[in-house]
Parts: structure tokens; sequence; C-alpha cells
């Protein structure tokens, strides 16, 4: 815990890198996504459907924007933008029709598809830089060096 402590030179040299690596990452994933013809947080919401699925957790647009970190309603824009693509459906949750349950499309999976594979070659390549980075900074955290 860092409280009432100094935060010492290579700390904020650990921090900084780590911070380096994830946004590497990120420029490169919205990048990927912006030549996909996607916008980076449409992906994000393919991405986040098809982890939903893979862990039988619904995907509604409450669990979306929890996934997104974003506003319900904006959630449903987002929605409602990939739905005019033919990339998502929605449907009503058996259980509870009042729930709108949010799908992955053919075309949603298959553009989803193009994206991992290029998005884990990249981790492939770059991944170890970010790794190390994290292992760093839990290293320092925990007394470690």
């Amino acid at each position: 815990m860092y409280l009432l402590q100094t935060v010492k030179d290579e700390e904020y040299r650990s921090l900084a890198e780590f911070r380096h690596q994830i946004r590497r990452f990120l420029h490169f994933s919205e990048q990927a996504a912006r030549l996909a013809g996607l916008e980076p947080q449409q992906h994000q919401l393919l991405l986040s459907l098809r982890g939903l699925a893979a862990s039988s957790e619904p995907a509604s647009i409450r669990a979306i924007a929890e996934r997104l970190q974003i506003q319900h309603h904006s959630a449903v824009e987002l929605v409602d933008r990939l739905a005019d693509h033919d990339l998502v459906t929605r449907s009503r949750a058996p259980e509870d029709r009042r729930q709108v349950l949010i799908s992955l499309t053919a075309r949603g999976e298959a553009e989803l598809e193009k994206l991992a594979v290029c998005h884990l070659d990249e981790l492939q390549k770059n991944g170890p830089a970010l790794v190390a980075a994290l292992e760093s900074l839990i290293r320092r955290n925990n007394g470690g060096n």
C-alpha cells in the first residue's frame, strides 16, 4: 500500500512504462478497428458480446454498459448503430420479456474474428513488454525487486 509513502523514481519509471505499453496496445486496437470500418467502441462492444456468450452471462444492455464502462443510453446508441449495420440483433429474454438481449449476427462474428486474429498476433509480438511492465509493478508493490 502506498499511503503516506514517497514514490521512488523507479516506481515512476515502471508506472510510466506500464502506461506506455497499455496505450501502445490500445492505439494498435483503435487503428485495427478503424481499418475494419468500425469505431473502437463498436469493436469493444462486439468483443464484449462474444466474451459474455463464452461465459454464458446474458448480454443485456446493462452488462454491455458495465463492460464498456459507459452509460446505459450510450450502450443503447452503440447497439443501434451496430444493428443498423447488421452486426448485432436484439431479442427478448425468455425468462423476463422486459429484458433485451443483444447477440452477434453471422456478419458480426466474421468481423470480430478478423479483428481477434490480428489482436492476438499483436499480443504475441508485443505482449511480453506489457507483461514485463506489469510484473515490474507487481514485484515492486509486493516488496520485491
